[in-house]
């Protein structure tokens, strides 16, 4: 994860957006997909249902109201009456609908294995319908059966074989198992049949519509919070982080931000420009005392220089030019320790007193040999005093020539 966290802020929000947005989509997707199947099975069966119970229907009508006409017209016998009904009513759509009974007469009503076994839990407990998705070979079907209860009009074909009409008993002769029902006995079922791919169809096309919507709203809604966010947040972040990379690199503490309200983002872009304020305040004071210090020393009679701890001349007076035979240009960035006979004395006592910040000379004058750049000794008095800085330590050293102590030739 140290690429991520390595990303400027805005990137990293653009990407948990992104992630937010395609697992809310993905998550709209499954509980949509799961709502539009639960939808169209619930409308399959509501469909299966209507079918089934017009079926039924139309054949304990038929069985009412009919009496002698089927040993006539055979098309009109309830069953066969019932079928026609069904196939025209399924004609033209996915829907499979028949007759089936354990007791048949027609043989295209023998019920496969699936049926077979529901006729037979029809029998023996009173369930008053069956719809569920099963998997005939290796494509899923969705299966409705509803009961066909015996009604008094069945068993005028259906009861004893003594009161079947003639041309019943003609096909079909005493003993077949097709007689000798009981009203309200279980005679068959309506089996209704549809193949999921074509369900699945019509879910697909709803689901596309659904997600289509969803993700436009989905988008809708995190494309303003996201603008929202970067407005109210991001950019005002960024803008403070930029401004402080500013202020560091070119030390212009002038710079202010423009506050846009009184949340935790305001105060902190308030307490930005008081810091600015105070840093630039501070800034002059030090540039002021510096000023006040640079005159001083140029007024002293002696060469004054202040250095760091490792030599090295960060600021010194007309005096210490004259001293070291260098302009001040020269002299600055050059270690004070090789302008000194005994420099490496010096080092030492400056190494000491960083150690146990006291001793190597500090606070104390000192006799030293100074040689500059032609080579020439002069004795002084040196005054070593240290202040502390936000950084480190420095150390200024006063130098007081000695009366005729200076020598002209070179050593």
């Amino acid at each position: 994860m140290s690429w991520f966290v390595n990303l400027k802020i805005n990137t990293k929000f653009n990407l948990i957006l992104s992630l937010l947005l395609i697992v809310l989509f993905v998550a709209a997707a499954f509980f949509v997909y799961q709502r539009q199947q639960s939808l169209i099975l619930k409308m399959a069966a509501d469909q299966a249902r209507l079918i089934a119970r017009v079926i039924i229907e139309s054949r304990d009508y038929m069985s009412s109201v009919v009496h002698d006409e089927p040993a006539h017209n055979y098309a009109l016998v309830p069953q066969v009456v019932a079928t026609q009904i069904a196939k025209r009513i399924t004609k033209d759509s996915p829907y499979y609908v028949r007759q089936v009974s354990l007791r048949y007469r027609n043989p295209n009503n023998r019920p496969d294995p699936y049926e077979t076994a529901h006729l037979q839990e029809f029998a023996t407990r009173a369930a008053k319908e069956i719809s569920e998705v099963v998997t005939t070979g290796q494509e899923p079907t969705f299966r409705y059966m509803l009961p066909m209860l015996a009604e008094k009009s069945c068993l005028k074909c259906h009861g004893k074989f003594e009161d079947a009409p003639k041309f019943i008993q003609e096909r079909f002769p005493r003993g077949h198992y097709s007689y000798n029902y009981e009203v309200g006995q279980v005679i068959g079922a309506v089996s209704v049949s549809v193949p999921m791919e074509e369900l699945y169809r019509v879910i697909g096309v709803n689901l596309r519509l659904d997600l289509l919507y969803r993700g436009a709203i989905f988008f809708l809604i995190i494309a303003i919070m996201g603008t929202l966010i970067r407005r109210t947040i991001i950019s005002p972040v960024t803008l403070l982080a930029e401004t402080i990379i500013r202020v560091t690199r070119t030390g212009n503490f002038a710079e202010r931000l423009p506050k846009a309200g009184n949340d935790e983002i305001g105060r902190l872009i308030d307490a930005f420009n008081d810091m600015m304020e105070e840093l630039s305040r501070k800034t002059a004071q030090s540039r002021e005392s510096e000023e006040r210090y640079r005159k001083f020393i140029e007024m002293a009679q002696s060469a004054v220089v202040t250095f760091m701890e490792d030599g090295k001349i960060v600021i010194s007076n007309q005096r210490a030019e004259e001293l070291f035979g260098l302009s001040r240009q020269a002299i600055l960035g050059e270690s004070v320790f090789k302008f000194l006979v005994d420099g490496e004395v010096l080092r030492e006592g400056i190494a000491t007193y960083l150690r146990d910040g006291k001793g190597g000379g500090v606070g104390e004058t000192t006799l030293q040999k100074v040689r500059d750049t032609e080579g020439r000794v002069t004795e002084v008095e040196m005054a070593l005093a240290a202040s502390k800085t936000d950084h480190s330590p420095m150390f200024t050293a006063i130098l007081r020539e000695l009366p005729g102590k200076k020598s002209s030739e070179p050593m």
